[in-house]
């Protein structure tokens, strides 16, 4: 087997192991490895510890996190076709890579999380948003995870970091800040994948708040959320209508006349505490 400095080129694996990128998989191979160690870099590798991977392809970022310090990393990957060129990068650093065949999106990840992990991922476009979401809403808080670097498209980074007023404030922004802190860290040119998205992608971070931002029970967030959003060029007083309307807003001390991206996330908050004391919540 060869050593962590004698695995062949990526586009030389993808080659020989046939892995042309499945579009229904989401997938588009990072091959430029000063970006996939920038990328496990900003991820924290260097200072060591686990990192929970999914979707490694190839494992473009999956050498990188191992190359810059990674302890161990957890790779999670649902397309068999990969399975062998993860394993030649396990046999390379024996003991430090972990390879799961799952879906992510229905793995339990108490199962194989350790305290502290990290996440880092190229996630796949067609999923991305549904994992983070997953990850956001686990019952126990602080979560199991320290942080999360993750690539998304940039629309989709834009959503998760956008503030109250922006054209990209919506349901995401509200849920992720409420639970995080985040940042865009930097864009990643189309040119970098193989093949090319139709799109520029954005490398976000995220930590966890030690505590939500303001009180509120979580469902309840995501109902005020939905409802607000859902139709964001209207008042909230007939957004909301069906969650209690000008009362409900009355009793969170909202303007009934405002639009859901003028609201703070402290008053999603608000909203969210005074549905759960509504006699419709029940």
């Amino acid at each position: 087997m060869p050593e962590a400095n004698e695995l062949p080129p990526l586009r030389e694996v993808i080659a020989r192991h046939g892995l042309a990128a499945k579009k229904s998989l989401g997938q588009n191979f990072l091959l430029d490895l000063n970006l996939t160690r920038r990328i496990a870099r900003a991820a924290g590798a260097e200072g060591g510890g686990t990192f929970y991977e999914v979707g490694p392809g190839p494992g473009g970022l999956t050498r990188a996190l191992l190359e810059e310090g990674a302890g161990k990393v957890i790779a999670v990957e649902r397309d068999a076709r990969c399975l062998p060129a993860l394993a030649e990068i396990a046999a390379a650093w024996p003991g430090r890579l972990e390879v799961i065949s799952a879906d992510a999106l229905e793995l339990d990840e108490s199962s194989v999380w350790p305290p502290g992990v990290r996440v880092a991922a190229n996630l796949p476009y067609n999923v991305g948003t549904a994992l983070l979401i997953k990850w956001l809403t686990t019952a126990a808080w602080p979560p199991t995870w320290a942080s999360l670097t993750l690539m998304f498209q940039k629309e989709v980074a834009q959503r998760i970091t956008a503030q109250s007023g922006s054209e990209h404030y919506g349901r995401l922004s509200v849920l992720v800040q409420w639970r995080c802190t985040a940042r865009i860290l930097f864009d990643v040119n189309r040119g970098a994948f193989v093949p090319p998205p139709l799109v520029t992608s954005a490398i976000v971070r995220l930590e966890p708040r030690a505590a939500p931002l303001a009180p509120a029970e979580l469902a309840d967030l995501e109902k005020v959320s939905q409802a607000a959003f859902g139709q964001r060029r209207k008042m909230l007083r007939q957004s909301l209508k069906a969650l209690g309307g000008e009362a409900l807003l009355q009793k969170a001390g909202i303007d009934p006349t405002a639009r859901p991206e003028d609201l703070r996330i402290e008053d999603f908050a608000a909203l969210a505490r005074a549905l759960g004391q509504s006699p419709k919540a029940t």
